[in-house]
């Protein structure tokens, strides 16, 4: 027998090495891809930040360019109001929410002075006031300069790059957004421009539209919370508000949170503090939500908690608020490339602003 009477078993060994090999790259890539991604994932964040920022503030800085209001300058004014919006925060703020932590740390610590570690609600507070009494207070930066520690100057360093990256991206947008086109076949370059536009506009209307949702219920749950005699009423109110980024169980925590620090007074405290929070819960549903921020996103509740809890046990707590803008833009994606949906046809929640560059 000759050792050649089958000649095409060597070419298929051939074809099934190379296919191998192959495929050892692809996922040698692959991995090194995501290692690569993983590393600079604080870069990508500050990125998604900063995109995120430009889209909440291009509709009103088309508003204001309408008005003959150079562009420059109105990207100017909108950081100035935020600027004096963060600075009304650290003065008035800041304050009442630290001598409330402080209070609420002393009556827990006390209530537990005789029991061996410290409580879930003493860590909790401890973990707040630590962070409060290093928020900056206006002036210091100022007066301080000199002082900052290597965390502060790494701080000031990614949100000097997400503002400039978001000035940048409302300048430069189209102009990228073209290049990008101009490498794809022409047929496929209308809908890429509308697909980006379309992101563009629900990251910018659900931005709007939280924000306005978190204002909302913080003031209506502060004031309520005075009213009713509920403890630490200024902390609880404002993390009522913050706990509306997560859908469903966010409220439920706040329900939970006011009602167990109004049994700290009586009964009856906590009783209102529930019913004050609940009536707020169905105004917004009602009356706030479908008005302000509809379907901003397109996204289900389910989705959007699912997203939001994968982003903070993969990424941490800090990458939980890009959740949503990261689910906004993969579940977009989705819909025009697998579902074929027309982007151009897609109807976004204007949220104060109409969407200007829409066609």
């Amino acid at each position: 027998m000759s050792m050649d009477a089958n000649p095409d078993e060597r070419p298929s060994a051939v074809a099934t090495a190379r296919q191998a090999f192959v495929a050892a790259v692809v996922v040698i890539a692959v991995v090194v891809t995501a290692l690569a991604l993983w590393k600079l994932r604080v870069v990508l964040a500050l990125l998604l930040f900063a995109f995120t920022i430009a889209a909440a503030m291009r509709p009103g800085v088309d508003r204001l360019a309408g008005w003959r209001v150079p562009r420059a300058v109105a990207v100017l004014l909108h950081y100035l109001v935020f600027l004096g919006l963060v600075a009304l925060f650290l003065s008035f703020v800041v304050p009442t929410l630290s001598t409330q932590v402080q209070h609420a740390l002393h009556t827990a610590q006390t209530a537990h002075s005789t029991s061996h570690g410290s409580s879930l609600k003493e860590r909790i507070l401890n973990a707040i006031g630590k962070h409060l009494q290093h928020l900056p207070k206006t002036g210091t930066l100022v007066s301080n300069g000199l002082t900052i520690g290597e965390k502060a100057l790494k701080a000031l360093a990614g949100i000097f790059f997400t503002f400039a990256v978001a000035a940048y991206w409302i300048f430069e947008r189209d102009r990228t957004v073209d290049l990008v086109a101009s490498l794809m076949p022409r047929p496929r370059r209308k809908k890429l421009r509308d697909t980006w536009t379309l992101v563009d506009q629900k990251l910018g209307s659900f931005i709007r539209g939280e924000i306005i949702l978190i204002a909302f219920v913080s003031v209506l749950a502060s004031v309520a919370f005075v009213l009713v005699g509920e403890p630490y009423w200024l902390l609880i109110g404002i993390s009522a508000g913050i706990f509306e980024i997560v859908p469903v169980v966010g409220p439920l925590v706040a329900v939970v949170v006011a009602v167990g620090a109004g049994l700290t007074a009586s009964w009856h405290t906590a009783a209102l503090a529930g019913i004050a929070l609940l009536a707020i819960r169905l105004v917004e549903d009602y009356l706030v939500t479908p008005r302000v921020l509809g379907g901003a996103v397109g996204l289900p509740p389910l989705l959007t908690l699912v997203s939001v809890s994968v982003t903070g046990v993969l990424l941490g707590s800090f990458y939980v608020l890009l959740s949503i803008p990261l689910a906004a833009l993969v579940a977009t994606i989705v819909d025009v490339v697998v579902r074929g949906i027309d982007p151009a046809e897609v109807e976004v929640p204007t949220v104060l602003f109409p969407a200007q560059d829409a066609e």
